[in-house]
């Protein structure tokens, strides 16, 4: 009897123990966190918009100066990502693959947009590319016009949304091994092929998630396109500017339509822009 009681105690499962102490206080925590911070707000936001219903909805977020500044919200956060993903990706190789005198201080110049307040950037930036600026004064004999176009829409979010790839870049170059490199380049590989099919594959995943990132900061930035758009509707005026503008007349349930939209059209571009992040990760382990 004795033994077939041990027997049993030894059969018996074992209880189920959490890898994380308290995670259901934890878990229900962050839920809570969660609904306060982001889902409830998005949740008003839609309740907002739906008092207009569906006919004054469609009118509101398909008039002329509502899609005019949702394409260039859009357009010149894609076009600023792609420029900071290819620069990004050339910051992070010399601040790694590089010694020269001022590293630290180039590195640090890096982090500026993070620290620099964002009216100040706009302030900067208008004062640079106006047409009697430092910049500005040179590119105006030749035709070019930078501030209180689309083009100083574009300038500004590349100043704010360059670190986001270099500080998701960087860390995966400063962890590659150099000795694959050595290797490819031993078997004959020349410089552009060593980049393009041992480097660019593992850093293209980083790389990837650096752009979602600026590209994310750049939607929804404000305060340093203001002063150098010139916000003239149909032009120059970005989709977070004409918001501000209808909260300004009271005209709330048509803000929170156009905000709808840019949440919409954000979400299914991240969902998007994840899932080909996820495929890269995929192809760059069955490289490795």
């Amino acid at each position: 009897m004795a033994a077939l009681a041990t027997s049993q105690v030894l059969d018996a499962p074992l209880p189920r123990r959490r890898v994380i102490p308290g995670f259901g206080l934890t878990l229900g925590y962050t839920l809570v966190y969660l609904s306060l911070i982001v889902l409830i707000p998005l949740a008003a936001t839609f309740l907002k918009s739906a008092e207009l219903g569906w006919d004054r909805f469609l009118e509101v977020v398909t008039s002329p100066r509502v899609v005019a500044s949702l394409q260039l919200s859009f357009g010149a956060s894609f076009v600023a990502a792609l420029v900071n993903a290819a620069a990004g990706l050339l910051v992070a190789w010399v601040l790694v693959r590089h010694d020269f005198p001022g590293r630290r201080i180039v590195d640090a110049i890096v982090d500026l947009p993070f620290a620099l307040p964002t009216a100040v950037a706009g302030i900067a930036l208008t004062a640079l590319y106006a047409p009697n600026g430092w910049i500005g004064a040179w590119l105006a004999p030749l035709g070019v016009q930078v501030a209180y176009t689309p083009l100083g829409v574009v300038v500004a979010l590349v100043f704010i949304g360059l670190p986001f790839v270099v500080r998701t870049v960087q860390p995966v170059l400063e962890n590659l091994d150099r000795e694959v490199e050595q290797a490819a380049a031993t078997l004959g590989a020349q410089p552009a092929q060593i980049f393009l099919r041992v480097v660019l594959p593992v850093v293209w995943p980083a790389l990837l998630t650096g752009f979602a990132l600026a590209f994310a900061r750049a939607v929804g930035e404000y305060g340093s396109v203001i002063f150098i758009a010139g916000n003239m509707p149909l032009v120059s005026e970005i989709a977070p500017l004409l918001i501000v503008t209808k909260l300004e007349q009271y005209e709330y349930a048509e803000a929170t339509a156009i905000a709808v939209v840019m949440l919409v059209i954000s979400f299914a571009l991240m969902l998007a822009i994840n899932a080909l992040q996820g495929w890269a990760q995929r192809r760059a382990g069955g490289v490795r």
